[in-house]
């Protein structure tokens, strides 16, 4: 029997929509706070969901939307402070950022989120970027693969550099550190090298979750890929080997005074992208969604306006997914990995435990 879905939000923004804005419930003043930051992370953990994911990239987001965004680390940062069981999970580009420092933040994040942190991985192809920033311009497939490959597998160096127990925080010998259980990674990239450890003790969950686009790590270095595809078939057949698989799903609902297609013909265009698309009724979804079980592990769902999906999505959506044994609410006191069900791996530096005669 298949298990239940994973079920996962994005909530940058005001929506998936691009004049998304022209729908929400709230002044434009209102979109770049912390009470926005709360009020969404909330009604999603509140709905049932998994996880939340938090979009981000180095340009502002541009178009006729919202001109800048509150960084996604410091977002998810905030937003653990105010939920107990949603996994947080922010968009990190691997192209132009240090790092060093980006395995730090994360792992600072899962210690604010007493170990409920994910990380999605991201490229940034734009040349503005690498003008923005004054660095060389990385460009093509293989360069932007490269640089997020060699990222995550610092990054998880990094997480491993300190043992589980390194921390021993004793104050009557004022002895804190074993540094016998500190290592050196000694990293050796293309285009960088590391020697460490990290600055910031072992995550809760050992290793972050970490999230990236189907095709863009090797295969032993995501716990979760993001699959598109514009239709389940075509999910379906999409290659990947990590352990946990999520469908990307844009979606647009009927709400109580007007049909998804009306709302959208008030929007205006929406682009077609190579991501799964529902726009129609709540039921609907929730047969799609159906389908979809057993063939992906979950789904990361894209409202098209936060304001008016998200109320849908918890009312009419995940409540019957719930009641048809579809999909479960997270667990008070589970990890991210543990909910995902992936095991807690111990530092590759540990030295093995002998078993008792």
């Amino acid at each position: 029997m298949p298990t239940p879905l994973i079920l996962a939000v994005e909530l940058d923004g005001e929506g998936a929509h691009p004049q998304a804005w022209r729908r929400a419930d709230h002044p434009p003043s209102a979109l770049l706070t912390p009470a926005r930051v709360r009020a969404v992370a909330q009604a999603a953990e509140n709905a049932g969901f998994t996880l939340a994911t938090f979009d981000d990239a180095p340009l502002p987001p541009g178009g006729t939307g919202p001109a800048g965004r509150i960084g996604a680390v410091e977002r998810a940062a905030f937003a653990a402070g105010h939920t107990d069981v949603l996994g947080l999970a922010p968009v990190v580009s691997t192209t132009y950022s240090e790092p060093f420092h980006v395995s730090s933040q994360i792992a600072s994040l899962d210690f604010a989120a007493a170990g409920r942190a994910g990380w999605v991985v991201a490229t940034s192809p734009e040349p503005q970027v690498a003008a923005a920033l004054g660095r060389p311009v990385v460009s093509g497939l293989l360069a932007l693969r490269r640089e997020a490959r060699d990222a995550v597998l610092l990054a998880r160096d990094l997480w491993d550099s300190w043992e589980d127990d390194a921390a021993v925080r004793d104050v009557e010998t004022g002895r804190y550190l074993d540094r016998d259980k500190l290592h050196y990674v000694d990293f050796e990239g293309e285009t960088y090298s590391v020697k460490g450890p990290a600055i910031v003790p072992r995550p809760p969950q050992g290793q972050v979750v970490v999230l990236a686009p189907a095709g863009l790590l090797p295969a032993d270095l995501a716990d979760v890929e993001l699959i598109d595809g514009p239709d389940v078939a075509a999910v379906g057949s999409v290659g990947t080997t990590a352990p946990v698989r999520i469908a990307e799903i844009e979606v647009a609902l009927d709400t109580p005074d007007l049909t998804a297609g009306a709302r959208l013909d008030a929007l205006g265009p929406w682009a077609a992208t190579a991501r799964l698309r529902h726009v129609g009724s709540p039921e609907g979804l929730v047969t799609l969604l159906r389908e979809l079980r057993g063939v992906v592990d979950g789904v990361r769902i894209r409202p098209a306006v936060l304001d008016e999906d998200l109320p849908v999505l918890s009312a009419r959506v995940l409540p019957a997914l719930f009641r048809a044994g579809l999909a479960t609410r997270p667990k008070a006191g589970s990890s991210l990995r543990a909910t995902f069900g992936l095991a807690r791996p111990v530092s590759r530096f540990a030295a093995p435990r002998e078993e008792p005669a």
